[in-house]
């Protein structure tokens, strides 16, 4: 398939479910603004602790000469593909939807709490550097692709809520295997590009912190 037929699914995929675009949207939004209230709202000693964490992980990081990148990515696959196995799971089964609703949320407040860690760490200007080095790169395929297994979770279980249709529901379920599997092979780039790209440009500039 071309990339601009490609780009003209994907389009309309969104447009199509552009509520349950909305709601997993609005949901890791809100997991952001939660991860960064921790640390805003954290006492001094906790403070403390994750400044001398980060700073302490820059300071080793600096004198390790050589990464094995291979493992790294092979962890970071790993993780990755088992967050996407458990948001296909919860959305092949009714009670599993508030699994991958959770999980969205969890990923924001992850993200957000780093965001705000490293802020603390390195202040505002320092932080945003280090943030646009170390984690944007490889978000920019990360994030998108695990809220669209979320869409795809959220379709398949109205389907099966809506339509009791047995062949229906079969179909519904083949497509968000195919969907999942889909990002899956993202997850796996996205993994790669962090470990093989944004690490190695970490590593030039990480004197600077």
């Amino acid at each position: 398939m071309k990339y601009s037929n490609w780009k003209r699914v994907l389009i309309e995929y969104i447009k199509n479910n552009y509520k349950e675009y909305l709601l997993v949207c609005i949901l890791f939004l809100i997991g952001l603004f939660i991860g960064v209230m921790i640390i805003n709202y954290s006492n001094e000693n906790i403070k403390i602790e994750i400044v001398k964490y980060i700073s302490d992980f820059i300071d080793m990081y600096k004198k390790v000469e050589n990464v094995n990148q291979f493992q790294l990515t092979t962890q970071s696959i790993k993780k990755n593909l088992l967050f996407a196995v458990i948001l296909w799971i919860g959305g092949t089964t009714v009670i599993g939807l508030p699994i991958v609703l959770i999980s969205i949320l969890i990923r924001g407040i992850i993200l957000g709490f780093t965001l705000a860690s490293i802020t603390i760490t390195f202040g505002t200007i320092k932080g945003i550097m280090f943030c646009m080095t170390s984690l944007v790169l490889h978000n920019i395929i990360y994030i998108p692709t695990v809220l669209t297994i979320g869409v795809s979770s959220i379709k398949l279980y109205k389907s099966i809520v809506k339509d009791k249709r047995k062949d229906n529901i079969k179909i519904e379920i083949l497509r968000h295997t195919i969907i999942s599997i889909i990002m899956m092979i993202l997850l796996v780039l996205s993994a790669i590009i962090e470990n093989y790209v944004t690490l190695r440009t970490l590593k030039k500039i990480i004197k600077y912190f």
